[in-house]
């Protein structure tokens, strides 16, 4: 880890003491990675172009199980593009769950529509399929062929499921009854990559997905998204809005607002080299999670991260939930605790409805959101977490840190 990047999680909220840390999700570039950004420099390809970029996103629509892929900066933008030409539009309503990072809502909002937030399953922690299923039977109406929300007289044109922390959403009652109602599907995989929903890759089955590359996530290309479909139409626009909405190779001529979302080619070649080891960096990230089940299985007040018997998590963020009653001390006082100790853990996102950024965004009740946003910790998690430092993660949080 450089040093920059140590001050960067010093810095963070439960960041802990400089010294024997052991990071929440540290990369891990033990590949091609130097190779391929050499041959960049070596020529002369380093910017948002070049050979790297096409081979990034036929790896990635492989991985997916897609026609096509579209790079770009980062996840972010990744939604704001897929949001866009899936034909969301302003005072539009999105479907989303409640416990999630803010960045798909605030991608939403990039557009002038509005978020629309579900609870959570209490076993996945992934959009409940029921619960939204109660807001699309119980809150809207058809009118003119179009889905309205009788509270907010607004048109409902997608749902947003997101796959948390590896492991994928149940997909499939999602679709079906969202494509019955004439509703988009725009999955959010960014921290799912390598997840499978019944045996297929996740993202595969919605009608668009988003990926991420983050310096955190399962591979990365230090930043970087991915568009990912099989509707080569949405595909082309995506990346004619993704480099400005260049209408003429030579002439500067634009006929829509475009976008400076491009991604360089020396990022995507450290993209490349991590996804030709996508597969082990999921087996690892597998083997930490079985063995802080295996050593949480009767710890009080620890409920470990579970797996639904249709998916295969990648388990990201290996995350447990922290009774308070049972265990003794709650899940920030376990933060702090393991700060104190060199061992960086991470609390999961305030529930969207209850951002102050998002006021004004229509919200079901959402106790389970709730719930599991105070008493969540996500744990170190690292590819290359060694046996002894997950022993020590282990022993920190049985003794209370």
């Amino acid at each position: 880890m450089s040093d920059t990047e140590s001050a960067r999680i010093a810095s963070e909220p439960g960041a802990p003491r400089q010294g024997s840390t052991i990071p929440l999700s540290a990369p891990v570039l033990r590949g091609n990675e130097w190779a391929y950004v050499k041959e960049c420099l070596d020529t002369n390809w380093v910017s948002s172009a070049g050979p790297f970029v096409d081979r990034f996103e036929k790896m990635a629509a492989d991985r997916v199980g897609v026609r096509n892929a579209v790079a770009v900066v980062n996840g972010t933008a990744a939604l704001h593009l897929a949001l866009l030409v899936a034909g969301i539009e302003y005072d539009d309503e999105v479907v989303m769950p409640a416990l999630t990072f803010i960045a798909p809502a605030n991608a939403v909002r990039y557009l002038g529509a509005w978020p629309v937030f579900v609870d959570v399953d209490p076993d996945y922690w992934q959009i409940d399929p029921q619960r939204f299923a109660d807001f699309i039977d119980g809150e809207c109406e058809s009118r003119n062929g179009e889905l309205r929300n009788r509270r907010t007289g607004r048109r409902v044109k997608a749902v947003l499921p997101v796959d948390i922390l590896g492991h994928p959403c149940d997909l499939d009652p999602i679709a079906q009854l969202a494509h019955a109602r004439g509703l988009v599907v725009v999955e959010d995989a960014t921290e799912g990559l390598g997840a499978l929903y019944k045996g297929e890759p996740i993202g595969r089955r919605a009608d668009v997905s988003c990926l991420s590359f983050n310096g955190n996530k399962i591979v990365t290309s230090g930043g970087g998204g991915m568009i990912a479909t099989d509707r080569t139409d949405w595909a082309a626009r995506a990346r004619y809005l993704s480099t400005q909405a260049k209408d003429d190779p030579v002439e500067y001529v634009h006929g829509s607002i475009g976008y400076n979302y491009r991604l360089t080619n020396i990022q995507a070649a450290v993209g490349v080299a991590q996804l030709e080891q996508l597969d082990g960096h999921v087996a690892a990230k597998r083997r930490n999670a079985i063995a802080y089940s295996d050593a949480f299985r009767g710890t009080a007040g620890i409920s470990p991260m579970a797996e639904a018997p249709w998916a295969t998590s990648t388990f990201w963020l290996y995350t447990v939930l922290v009774d308070p009653v049972r265990y003794g001390a709650d899940s920030r006082a376990l933060l702090g605790g393991l700060a104190r100790n060199g061992i960086q853990s991470r609390p999961l996102w305030q529930p969207l409805n209850r951002s102050a950024a998002l006021a004004g965004c229509l919200s079901m009740a959402t106790p389970v959101a709730d719930r599991i946003a105070a008493s969540a910790l996500s744990l170190p998690s690292s590819v290359d977490l060694s046996p002894a430092d997950q022993a020590r993660v282990i022993a920190a949080v049985k003794k209370r840190a």
